[in-house]
């Protein structure tokens, strides 16, 4: 090994190290927000090489991802804890499932175990949110098994939509039991289905992935063709059959402040200053929780907390796409008080990651 190289990895080891020591509990000292980031994305050196074969959105960006400057990022933010999780395309370069099976199966193995490693050795400063192998459903029981029971994951890391399938949809019931046993957090990230890649030949990042978020919210508040028994019945709607989950819905929930009447019906003054009924769509609405990555401005966020609640709205920044620092000056404009950003930078997301307190 040549002295430049040696180098490099005893400067990695020397700032992981660091890292390591400068755990999230540290942060108490310092003073001032101790932000967790539960909109964060990571990549495997795996995982890399996939996206730069599919070349889908944002592929480039992840390229020179490293856990080292992430930290330095993070520290610049004050942002305590990162909860990593895959962004889209997920674990597939293109739209076809079968001939990619085995790949996709073993990929999110490596991003599972390379996530896990990342939490050892920075205490503190991750936590992981599991990547699944949907739409295996089979494969994907025994990964969360695996997550959960072997690399303690805080929760998993989902799609929007897998194929031209939502979550909501009966097909995937058997993995949200699961989930739901477990009372797990379930952290969703859009993307555009094979639908929708190309519509009004625009960048799905622009509109389709917002939209697809809406399609899947609406899909587990009121179920779609195929979905849980008694769809349409508010009372019998996915959202109730897994009401342990804790679902955390990315870009403050994408398109659902301007479909709100839609998806969700009941929003009218009155509705929205009262208690919605147990299990209807506006009482699963509240119940979710919605991130700030993407959506840090006052239409927006205004319109999250007058539909869900401020206590609803959890911090996230979307790296390597956005950073806590340029999230945090944002969110300042807004229109919150300091206790409200208080308690989205860290106190709500603390209701359902209690071990990081």
């Amino acid at each position: 090994m040549n002295g430049d190289a040696e180098i490099r990895i005893s400067r990695r080891a020397a700032i992981a190290a660091v890292c390591s020591a400068w755990s999230a509990s540290s942060w108490a000292q310092v003073g001032g927000p101790r932000r967790l980031d539960v909109h964060h994305h990571f990549a495997s050196p795996r995982y890399k090489a996939m996206l730069a074969e599919a070349k889908r959105q944002g592929w480039d960006t992840f390229q020179p991802w490293d856990p080292n400057l992430d930290v330095e990022t993070m520290d610049k933010g004050r942002v305590a804890t990162a909860f990593l999780s895959v962004s889209t395309p997920g674990l597939w370069a293109g739209d076809e499932f079968a001939p990619e099976r085995g790949r996709a199966i073993a990929l999110a193995r490596d991003m599972n175990d390379y996530g896990a490693r990342l939490v050892g050795d920075y205490r503190g400063r991750f936590g992981l949110f599991a990547v699944l192998p949907l739409p295996d459903v089979d494969a994907s029981l025994k990964e969360i098994a695996y997550a959960f029971d072997t690399l303690k994951a805080d929760g998993v890391g989902l799609l929007t939509s897998y194929g031209n399938h939502w979550l909501g949809e009966r097909t995937f019931e058997p993995v949200f039991d699961e989930l739901n046993r477990r009372g797990a957090v379930v952290y969703v990230h859009p993307t555009d289905a094979p639908c929708c890649h190309n519509l009004a030949n625009a960048n799905p990042a622009t509109f389709e992935w917002l939209a697809d978020t809406a399609r899947a919210i609406m899909s587990m508040v009121a179920g779609t063709p195929g979905a849980v028994s008694g769809r349409g019945n508010a009372e019998q709607s996915p959202a109730t059959r897994y009401a342990n989950c804790k679902f955390i819905w990315s870009h403050s929930g994408g398109a659902l402040i301007g479909v709100a009447s839609r998806v969700v019906g009941a929003v009218s003054e009155k509705d929205l200053s009262g208690t919605p009924p147990v299990n209807s769509r506006l009482y699963h609405i509240r119940r979710f929780f919605y991130d700030t990555a993407g959506s840090a401005n006052p239409i927006l966020m205004q319109g999250i907390a007058k539909l869900a609640g401020i206590s609803q709205i959890v911090f996230g920044t979307d790296y390597p796409f956005g950073t806590g620092a340029a999230v945090a000056e944002s969110m300042r404009s807004v229109g919150f008080t300091d206790a409200q950003l208080r308690a989205i930078d860290r106190e709500n997301a603390l209701r359902f990651l209690p071990k990081y307190i």
